[in-house]
């Protein structure tokens, strides 16, 4: 890459926009193709990016110049955005309560297979262009999701297609062997309740509005902290494919240590403890002697292990705390701050490092520490079911946000100040009539 484009000299900078300009295109498809998978439906805009991924990774490959090669890899964040949001959010809607933290971890254990086999295909494939083509193709083969993956019968409702959604469901409770109650043929949604999503619904109600700001702030560290850590690692010296090996295989223990904590101690502390984590590890790194660099990788691995759990815990509590109707429009909507610190991450990174080395480690650090205490003001949504409206969001974040289960901490709920800020009139409707999650999946 660097010599097809003459990316040296002054020229040097290009290399950190190609990075940037992937995570805009993150950006921008979270503003689209988040919205649009609200209005028209999961799986279809799922199937559509999957496309877009591979046709767009094919022509980065082939691209005869730099503006070309910008802008194909631009499109191709867009609809990356959109495979791997939709995705999660799909399964996250199908399968019930109990089996939706199992789930929602698996999904992200194999991004860390992705990253423990890159250094692998990056080292056995010599050009950059083959590379691209390894990770790209394969989307091609996801569109036979098509006859596999059902739509979420969840948004169905919310769209007034209960029919499609009954057929869907008595084919999963056929699968899973159990037999779906006749009550389920009551299922309705009232006109008022069919509406498409708009930034509004994200900040006019107070619990939604705490939420949507928290959530933001989360995403952007995690972006933030844990791009700057892995692309760190290219400027720290040492053999680069066994780094980047090493430090994917690091982030496996963080799936274990989250089932094993989420269940038992709720969602946000583990959340907390995880950037807190992360925040100080990465203060500690900036300040340890030249001389001690098994301690420096120890602590820098531990940081890497919490920050890798903040990421991923992320996306199950951002899933949960949103109502059908908003799901998939707020999750890409916050998720979008994800991308925003992609796109200043690799510029705070070399930018900062020429200044003083550890000088990034310290602004990751007061990031994720911050975050840590930001994220214990969320609702607790521990073996809840995932809310259907704005109005049951309100009521989840009306039982307390306090550190311990049920607690209250109205005291520091300083986002209650925003009722003043924002004179946004409250929406008036119906609530849906929930799915029953029990016994059918």
């Amino acid at each position: 890459l660097f010599s097809q484009f003459d990316l040296v000299c002054v020229n040097a900078w290009m290399l950190d926009f190609t990075q940037a300009i992937l995570n805009l295109g993150f950006l921008a498809g979270a503003f689209t193709l988040g919205y649009a998978a609200d209005r028209y439906g999961r799986i279809v805009i799922y199937l559509i990016s999957c496309f877009g991924v591979g046709v767009t990774g094919v022509v980065v490959a082939f691209a005869p110049n730099f503006p070309v090669f910008v802008i194909f890899r631009f499109l191709q964040g867009v609809f990356g955005k959109g495979t791997w949001m939709t995705s999660y959010v799909i399964v996250t809607e199908i399968v019930g309560s109990k089996q939706r933290r199992i789930v929602g971890i698996v999904i992200q254990m194999f991004f860390t297979l992705g990253i423990i086999i890159l250094p692998g295909i990056a080292y056995f494939i010599p050009n950059w262009q083959g590379i691209q083509l390894a990770i790209t193709l394969p989307n091609f083969l996801f569109l036979l999701y098509y006859w596999v993956v059902p739509e979420s019968p969840r948004w169905l409702i919310t769209r007034k297609e209960g029919d499609k959604a009954l057929k869907i469901l008595r084919n999963i409770a056929k699968c899973n062997g159990k037999y779906l109650s006749p009550n389920y043929s009551e299922i309705t949604v009232t006109d008022e309740e069919v509406s498409n999503p708009s930034f509004l619904d994200l900040v006019r109600t107070p619990q939604m509005r705490k939420c949507t700001l928290i959530l933001m702030f989360a995403w952007f560290t995690s972006a933030v902290v844990y791009q700057g850590l892995v692309m760190r690692l290219g400027i720290v010296g040492g053999n680069l494919y066994v780094d980047f090996f090493i430090s994917g295989v690091a982030e496996l223990p963080a799936a274990l240590l989250i089932l094993l904590t989420i269940e038992r101690f709720g969602r946000r502390l583990p959340f907390a403890a995880s950037n807190i984590v992360a925040g100080v590890a990465c203060l500690v790194t900036a300040f340890l002697p030249e001389g001690t660099a098994w301690l420096r990788t120890t602590v820098a691995t531990l940081g890497r292990l919490g920050i890798t759990m903040a990421f991923e815990i992320v996306y199950l509590v951002n899933s949960e705390l949103y109502p059908t109707t908003l799901r998939n429009f707020g999750v890409s909507l916050c998720s979008g701050l994800c991308d925003f610190g992609g796109i200043i991450a690799p510029f705070l990174l070399f930018r900062l490092a020429a200044v003083w080395l550890e000088l990034p480690l310290i602004i990751f650090g007061v990031l994720a520490s911050v975050c840590g205490g930001l994220v214990m003001l969320l609702p607790e949504t521990k073996g809840i079911a995932l809310p259907e409206t704005v109005d049951d969001v309100e009521r989840l974040g009306s039982q307390g946000t306090g550190i311990l289960p049920g607690g209250p901490l109205h005291w520091l709920d300083l986002f209650r100040l925003s009722d003043v800020l924002f004179l946004i009139p409250k929406p008036v409707g119906t609530h849906q009539e929930k799915i029953q999650e029990e016994g059918v999946i």
